[in-house]
């Protein structure tokens, strides 16, 4: 399951249209429906069909099922280790994934290994399921660098803070996939942009979703609907679902449980192989919460009321997955206590390491810059050590 072969199982489908509207409207479900194959209670749905005919199931062993809460949990444990680092002065900023870990990890998982991410700068779920060591961010939020990771070795691009950005980015890089004849096929390759509900506001978003459009690129569009754009609500952004927008620019758009892991493994797989089998772009919308704040330094009692955030608790996209393998007797109690374990081990680990981290001088801040250099650079270098050095022995 792994970014490998088995788990999704789309069944075969007509040429995507667009638009399709989703039948099913649970009690949890938003005006429209979404696909979901989890409820929040821990019930397994078979499948979803929607009204292109496109059918979204998953077949996953039970092994599979039990990494991918392990998944959850680690990357919860994590997120919340972060977030005390950050509280404790040990980092300037922490944007947290709280409630879209589902989200996230489907979608990170949906991915084959020859796919590319081009991320925001929250999708640290996605970032571990890449096999990215989980510290790479920190260093940039700690302000020791700009993100260690390789984005060519683990196809997963470096952080975007720029809002939208990285959604242009990425459509430029899968129409470059397809100028050098790596789409077309099942082993061919596919994009996915991630970016929050906010972001659609952006011209770079609306620009990506034109060139995609016209240019039939293999991407995926996976916009995580957290339902606040910082302190805005959705009704403020928009005033339709978010994925009929993709109605527009002549391409599918799906909306999915976004605390449904599975539902969002399935729909995302399924896109991916479109993309890559050269049937263009999709929009997925995935409906979820925003737990925390938007950033550490955000306060959502301003914006937001308590009622709300508890009703969203009990969608909790970890709590479904442990119901249902307790129902199925796939977990126990010994399963759960060893995943809980081995999470607040690696995130005591991660903390230690955190903090054996070197403080870099303010004058290494040039040099990387350029890769062979720059006479003005090294002009501002060297004014910037005088400036500093005027200030050795003084009191102030």
């Amino acid at each position: 399951m792994a970014n490998g072969d088995s788990g999704a199982v789309p069944l075969p489908t007509p040429g995507p249209s667009v638009g399709a509207e989703i039948p099913r409207n649970g009690e949890d479900a938003p005006p429209g429906g979404f696909v979901q194959l989890l409820t929040p209670e821990g019930e397994r749905v078979d499948s979803v069909t929607t009204a292109d005919g496109t059918t979204y199931t998953v077949d996953f062993t039970d092994d599979e099922y039990r990494a991918l809460y392990r998944d959850l949990v680690t990357v919860r444990r994590l997120d919340a280790e972060a977030t005390a680092l950050q509280r404790q002065g040990e980092l300037g900023i922490w944007a947290s994934l709280l409630g879209q870990e589902a989200a996230q990890v489907g979608s990170g998982r949906a991915l084959r290994p020859q796919d590319m991410a081009f991320p925001t700068y929250r999708e640290h779920g996605v970032l571990y399921t890449r096999g990215i060591d989980p510290i790479m961010p920190f260093g940039l939020f700690r302000g020791v660098d700009q993100g260690g990771w390789d984005p060519n070795e683990f196809k997963f691009n470096t952080y975007t803070i720029v809002i939208g950005a990285q959604t242009l980015h990425a459509t430029g890089y899968a129409m470059g996939i397809t100028m050098d004849g790596k789409t077309g096929n099942a082993d061919g390759e596919a994009v996915i942009a991630y970016f929050g509900d906010g972001a659609t506001s952006q011209g770079d978003v609306n620009e990506a979703f034109v060139w995609s459009g016209v240019f039939h690129a293999p991407i995926v569009f996976f916009c995580q609907n957290n339902q606040y754009a910082i302190s805005e609500p959705l009704e403020r952004q928009t005033r339709i679902p978010l994925y009929r927008r993709a109605l527009g620019y002549g391409f599918p758009g799906v909306r999915i449980d976004g605390n449904d892991v599975l539902a969002t493994f399935a729909v995302t797989r399924a896109a991916l192989d479109q993309a890559r089998n050269g049937q263009g772009p999709t929009l997925i919308e995935a409906y979820t919460y925003r737990m925390g704040a938007h950033t550490s330094s955000d306060d959502p009692t301003r914006y937001r009321i308590a009622s709300e955030v508890e009703s969203w608790k009990a969608k909790d996209p970890i709590a479904r997955v442990k119901a249902f393998l307790t129902k199925q007797k796939i977990g126990d109690d010994d399963f759960f206590g060893d995943v809980d374990e081995a999470a607040t081990k690696l995130a005591l680990d991660l903390r230690e390491r955190v903090l054996a981290m070197p403080d870099p001088q303010p004058v290494t801040l040039f040099d990387n810059v350029y890769p062979h250099g720059s006479p003005e650079v090294d002009a501002q270098k060297a004014e910037f050590v005088r400036y500093h050095a005027s200030f050795e022995g003084s009191a102030h």
